[in-house]
């Protein structure tokens, strides 16, 4: 069963709270007016992804400073991200990127991209979350699986990425039956490849399906050969004034 209501405001009509995740843009540097945009009051961002280089990089880098601080002082929560590479990542070299996210950055989470779904590698994944609350006891957790990975997920972390992928996959998706044990809020879809057409009916399937903070794009991944999440989809200001209080003139 869907999730229908909730405890927070409604801004979509059904009384699901509906925010903005961005899973990561490109370096700042290639991408600065999209990461401006970021920083602009109004839009109704949940969080917003930092990824260096793979992960923080080898040093600082100047221009993903410069773009935290602004996102930092717009009152925009930044995770940083760190690849789990399906659960065979070394568990040292995970703590050391998170460290330098945190040492450089001051990021205020994590996003674990691609984090296993199978119930034999929740020990190691539950080991890293709890290690980086100790580090960092206000951190915010996201575990990106890209679809519903076993039920103990839900108990690791703030939220857990039950969908990413193409539009036409999306629209004939089905949320699994024990995420309506837990409100939107826990729950994200990052959707590529959506017609301006059907932003609408892309909206009322993450409603329906309980996904309290999306990103919806146009951009498509071009047979493997692009990342969809790397620039701003053409109608962005469009999905802010259907979710949020808008930030065009």
């Amino acid at each position: 069963m869907p999730h229908l209501t909730s405890t927070t405001a409604s801004t979509t009509g059904t009384g699901v709270r509906t925010g903005l995740g961005i899973p990561g843009f490109a370096h700042p540097l290639v991408a600065p007016a999209q990461w401006a945009e970021l920083a602009r009051p109004g839009a109704p961002l949940d969080w917003v992804v930092l990824n260096v280089a793979a992960g923080p990089g080898s040093r600082p880098d100047p221009h993903c400073l410069e773009a935290v601080g602004r996102l930092r002082d717009a009152g925009v929560r930044v995770l940083g991200h760190l690849d789990l590479a399906h659960g065979v990542r070394p568990f040292g070299d995970l703590l050391s990127d998170a460290h330098r996210h945190l040492e450089w950055y001051r990021v205020d989470g994590f996003l674990f991209d691609r984090c296993p779904t199978g119930r034999g590698a929740l020990p190691e994944v539950r080991r890293a979350v709890t290690t980086l609350r100790a580090i960092s006891d206000t951190a915010h957790i996201v575990l990106g699986h890209g679809s519903h990975p076993h039920p103990g997920y839900a108990e690791n972390a703030d939220q857990l990425v039950t969908f990413s992928g193409a539009w036409p996959d999306y629209r004939f998706s089905q949320a699994a039956e024990w995420t309506a044990d837990y409100p939107p809020d826990r729950f994200c879809h990052f959707v590529h490849g959506v017609p301006r057409g059907h932003l609408e009916e892309a909206l009322r399937i993450a409603r329906w399906q309980g996904a309290g903070t999306i990103y919806l794009t146009d951009r498509t991944a071009r047979g493997g050969r692009a990342d969809p999440w790397e620039t701003m989809p053409g109608y962005w200001d469009e999905i802010v004034s259907r979710i949020g209080t808008g930030v065009s003139e």
